[in-house]
C-alpha cells in the first residue's frame, strides 16, 4: 500500500453486480432500478445447526407476494424516545414529519416509561408530559419496520430510562424478533462536548445484540452539516440538540436535521421492504 493508496484488488476477482443505490429520499439515487435486485436467501431454512449440534433461530425471509402485500399497507417507523425537559421530544415530533413525508411510510411517536418517582420528577422541575404520546412496551416493538430512538445523554451514554427500556427487551432478543430491522438514534446534550457522538455510539451495542441494522445519517444533510455560523447539535450519527441549562430550545437548523433524518430513515425502510 503506497502513500494515499488503498489495497490493490485481485485481477481474478469478478466485479460485483450488486449496487448500493437507493431511492425515495435526499441524497439517494434511484435511477438505476435494474441493479437493485435483493440478495437471494434460501426461504426453506427455519433453523440452523451449528457444529456443536444445537439449533439456533434462523433469519426468515418473506416471499415476493407477501412482501408486495406488506408494501401496499403503510410501513411503520416507531419514533421511541425519552425526554425529561422536552428537547428530545421536539426533535421526535419534527422527525415524524420527515417520515410521514415519504409515501407509503408512517411514523408513530412513543415515549418509554419513566423510572423516577413523580416526587423526584417534580423536584427536578420537569414540565408535564404530552399524554397524547403513549408509553410503549417492549412487546410492541415487534410490529415496527424500523426505529428511531431518541434520548438525552448521561455522561456520554443514554439516559437510564432508555437503558431500562432496552433491558426489558429480553424476550425479543431471545427470539431475535428485531433482527434485520433498521434503527437510528438522535440525542440531546447539555454542552458542545457533552456527547453528541458518543451518546449514539455507545448505544449501538443495544442494536448489535438484537441483530438490528444501525443507520447513521452521515453527511446526507448536505451544507447544513458544515455550517459554522451558529451552534448546532447533531452529527453523522444522527440529529441532536444542545439543551444548555435546560432553557435553550432546539434551533430551526437542529429541527431541520431531525426532519431530514426522519425522511432519510423512511427512504431506507421503504427500500429494504421492496421485494
Amino acid at each position: 500500500m503506497g502513500k494515499g493508496g488503498g489495497c490493490v484488488p485481485s485481477k481474478k476477482k469478478k466485479p460485483s453486480s450488486l449496487t448500493t443505490t437507493t431511492g425515495d429520499g435526499p441524497g439517494i439515487d434511484d435511477n438505476n432500478a435494474t441493479g437493485n435486485a435483493p440478495i437471494q436467501i434460501d426461504d426453506d431454512r427455519t433453523t440452523a445447526t451449528n457444529t456443536a449440534g444445537t439449533t439456533t433461530p434462523a433469519i426468515t425471509t418473506t416471499s415476493s407476494a407477501a412482501a408486495a402485500a406488506k408494501i401496499s399497507s403503510p410501513l411503520k417507523i416507531f419514533v421511541v424516545f425519552y425526554s425529561m425537559y422536552g428537547h428530545v421530544e421536539s426533535l421526535a415530533k419534527r422527525m415524524k414529519k420527515g417520515v410521514d413525508s415519504v409515501e407509503g411510510v408512517e411514523a408513530t411517536l412513543y415515549r418509554v416509561p419513566e423510572t423516577l418517582s413523580q416526587e423526584v420528577v417534580d423536584q427536578m422541575k420537569a414540565p408535564a408530559k404530552d399524554f397524547e404520546i403513549p408509553e410503549i412496551t417492549a412487546a410492541e416493538l415487534a410490529a415496527a419496520d424500523g426505529f428511531l430512538f431518541g434520548f438525552p445523554t448521561r455522561y456520554g451514554c443514554m439516559a437510564a430510562q432508555m437503558k431500562a427500556f432496552f433491558d426489558s427487551t429480553g424476550s425479543l432478543w431471545k427470539e431475535q424478533s428485531l433482527a434485520g430491522k433498521p434503527a437510528g438514534f438522535f440525542v440531546s446534550t447539555g454542552t458542545q462536548g457533552g456527547g453528541q457522538e458518543t451518546t449514539a455510539w455507545t448505544a449501538i451495542t443495544q442494536l448489535v445484540h438484537h441483530g438490528m441494522l444501525f443507520v447513521p445519517i452521515g453527511y446526507t444533510f448536505g451544507a447544513g452539516m458544515f455550517k459554522m455560523d451558529s451552534i448546532r447539535g447533531g452529527s453523522p450519527y444522527g440529529a441532536g440538540v444542545f439543551a444548555g441549562d435546560g432553557s435553550r430550545e432546539a434551533t430551526e437548523t437542529e429541527l431541520a436535521l431531525a426532519e431530514h433524518q426522519g425522511n432519510y430513515m423512511a427512504a431506507i425502510v421503504k427500500r429494504l421492504a421492496q421485494p
